[in-house]
């Protein structure tokens, strides 16, 4: 574990063993509405009503720091102390393989999603509750239900499962092929028509979401979509990352091309 304390936050480097360890985990767990997931790391920002957890767990980040490393405790927290104020990130110090969590999407209608994991991942959960807090029905240890009655609601959805990479986790996401069309089922009244009848028509609902586009988006929003999903995914931006990392890149680049290819209408 490497800790450095910076004018505007407080760095924590470390393994995800730790990460994993009981007092860790109960200050991740507390400011799980104020954290912001990113692909090997954590921000926790500042919370007021949290102030005595979060002195708690400096301490016991300071014990632990210093019983690995020799020297005072109690300097060392106070001068954690002094940083109270600024936002902690915990990022994974290893390069290791990510581990596949599966995570399946059910439409009961277009109104409500079940999403639901095989084994518990307390991480995975956290972060699908931080993105959708505020429209979870109920939810368990392995599953959540959203209310995604409002289209501003399956926009927030969409965004959430756009996020694949947790901390060292990859999440697929697996649905049934009536998942776009219960979800979407609003527009078909419009321009789509029946959005299940035939195979060639599944095959461009799941087209439309590998762009992340709603179903039925005009070809200026494929295009731009298009455009932002392949910088974001071109695999010379990740030759860096493991090998895993770069042909799950390469692939989702390739999907791109594949989809807009589809889609698009030649003039």
């Amino acid at each position: 574990m490497n800790i450095v304390l910076r004018n505007n936050l407080i760095l924590i480097t470390t393994d995800f063993e730790t990460l994993n360890v009981l007092w860790m985990k109960e200050f991740l767990n507390h400011h799980s509405r104020g954290m912001l997931f990113l692909p090997k790391a954590v921000l926790v920002f500042r919370n007021e009503s949290l102030k005595d957890v979060r002195e708690d767990f400096l301490y016991q980040l300071s014990e632990y720091h210093a019983s690995k490393n020799d020297f005072s405790h109690e300097f060392f927290l106070r001068s954690m102390l002094k940083y109270g104020n600024q936002p902690i990130k915990i990022e994974l110090s290893k390069q290791q393989n990510p581990e596949v969590v599966k995570v399946k999407l059910y439409a009961y209608n277009q109104s409500t999603v079940l999403i639901s994991l095989d084994n518990s991942n307390s991480w995975v959960i956290s972060y699908l509750r931080s993105q959708l807090e505020v429209y979870i029905q109920r939810g368990t240890d392995i599953s959540l239900v959203i209310d995604v009655n409002e289209y501003k609601a399956k926009a927030r959805l969409e965004r959430a499962l756009n996020k694949r990479h947790i901390l060292h986790y990859q999440i697929q996401y697996t649905y049934d092929k009536h998942f776009m069309s219960k979800l979407y089922s609003d527009f078909a009244n419009f321009s789509f028509g029946d959005l299940c009848k035939d195979s060639e028509e599944d095959e461009n609902i799941e087209f439309y979401t590998i762009l992340e586009c709603p179903i039925g988006a005009s070809q200026d929003a494929l295009k731009k979509s298009y455009k932002k999903l392949t910088k974001v995914y071109h695999p010379d931006k990740i030759f860096h990352e493991t090998p895993s990392m770069v042909e799950h890149y390469t692939q989702k680049f390739q999907l791109l091309q594949e989809a807009y290819t589809a889609l698009r209408v030649v003039s």
